[in-house]
């Protein structure tokens, strides 16, 4: 095979270049850990793109690297019922993949990280216990027939995605995944107000979401812009539907039917956190690999850069402590926090997103004023408001009325 000796070691060898990967690179290296960011070029994740301000802040990200803000969505409803929801304060960023995943693991190497790009082979452990990991360089510099490359580390953090070959091999029921499947075309944007039959016209500040039978049985399909250019997408967990029928009748109701298609991109997209993410010993999941794409929305890309920063601290802490036990602590962090947001998400998906008919009552749900501000409220700041007790109790209410079929649709 032509296997080099291993020459190398690191404290972390990070697999997966994402917004997780690159995250967690980025956090060892500033810790001041030898660590080694690998990741497979040439693919871009279908993804919405959307930051909310938190993601900005806490990250860092710079203007430079959103291609549009958004001020608002519209929801669509089966029926072709229209709703506006404005974001009263503040904004909601948007990137494409394309550009922002390089930038940060530029990012992660500038701090410190090494940075190479590889296809991931396999994990073996030496006669010592540490692992250590085979990958196939890859890249312009790689060569046609570049041997395979093998290196050293006390500590392995797969970011490598939803089908994370980390995960399947070295945690148990790693291939025992839900997922929806995603998929989207970007297409050039056109200018604004250009006809869009079921929203009235094509706005450049705003995100159209379709919830539709048609469009998808069981998530939605979205119309997101990304500045020069626009995301046409859905997702289903439904084997069988067809994803680029599905788009293209997308595309046709938002007006978008004839607009040159610039790339197409499709992936799974999990929708639940693994009940584990370490292995106990040396091994620790982050992003699309622990599951955590939050349900009914989809959003991926805050939380996988902060389950990055957190699997980062906690392989920081296992290797100052030599306790492996310390790996544990990135997902009881972020279920602590987060787990019940998830949990609600995952009841609203279910219910739903099953029937128009529940379609239907839930795009009427979101005219109320008080849900708008409270969504809002808990998508921008990543936090269930707690300071309003009368909105949530109105909201309440509201829901029990469509729940019991008391509201008219």
């Amino acid at each position: 095979m032509g296997t080099h000796t291993t020459t190398e070691s690191f404290d972390c060898v990070v697999v997966g270049g994402g917004p997780a990967g690159a995250t967690a690179a980025q956090r060892l290296a500033q810790e001041g850990r030898e660590v080694l960011l690998l990741d497979k070029p040439g693919k871009i994740k279908p993804c919405g793109g959307a930051i909310p301000p938190k993601a900005i802040n806490d990250f860092n990200i710079p203007d430079s690297q959103l291609v549009c803000k958004v001020a608002g969505a519209r929801v669509v409803s089966p029926k072709g019922r229209t709703v506006d929801m404005p974001i009263d304060d503040g904004f909601v960023g948007m990137v494409d993949r394309k550009d922002f995943d390089p930038w940060l693991r530029n990012r992660a190497a500038l701090m410190g990280a090494t940075y190479r790009e590889g296809a991931f082979q396999g994990l073996e452990r030496g006669k010592d216990g540490v692992p250590v990991l085979r990958y196939r360089p890859m890249g312009a510099d790689a060569g046609r027939n570049a041997p395979e490359v093998q290196v050293r580390a006390r500590m392995v953090i797969g970011a490598d995605g939803a089908n994370s070959q980390i995960r399947q091999s070295e945690l148990p029921d790693g291939d025992q995944v839900p997922y929806v499947f995603a998929y989207h075309e970007i297409v050039r944007s056109p200018d604004a107000g250009t006809p869009a039959p079921a929203t009235g016209g094509y706005d450049p500040g705003r995100c159209d979401v379709y919830y539709q039978g048609d469009i998808s049985p069981d998530f939605y399909g979205w119309v997101f812009p990304h500045g020069p250019c626009t995301s046409v997408g859905m997702g289903t967990a439904h084997k069988g539907f067809s994803l680029r029928g599905a788009t293209a009748d997308l595309r046709r109701k938002s007006g978008l039917a004839e607009a040159e298609t610039v790339r197409r991109e499709g992936a799974p997209l999990p929708l639940m956190p693994m009940k584990k993410w370490d292995n106990g010993r040396d091994v620790l999941l982050a992003g699309d690999a622990a599951g955590v794409v939050a349900p009914a929305s989809g959003e991926g890309i805050y939380y996988a850069m902060l389950t990055g920063e957190y699997a980062a601290d906690a392989v920081h802490e296992a290797l100052a402590a030599a306790d492996a036990k310390a790996l544990a602590g990135a997902r009881k962090r972020f279920m602590k926090t987060h787990g019940q947001v998830f949990w609600i998400l995952g009841m609203m998906q279910r219910y739903w997103y099953t029937t128009d008919r529940r379609r239907e009552r839930f795009v009427r749900i979101c005219q109320d004023r008080d849900v708008q501000r409270l969504t809002w409220d808990a998508y921008m700041n990543k936090e269930l408001v707690k300071a309003e007790p009368l909105a949530h109790a109105r909201i309440f209410w509201k829901n029990i009325f469509h729940l019991t079929g008391v509201a008219p649709v």
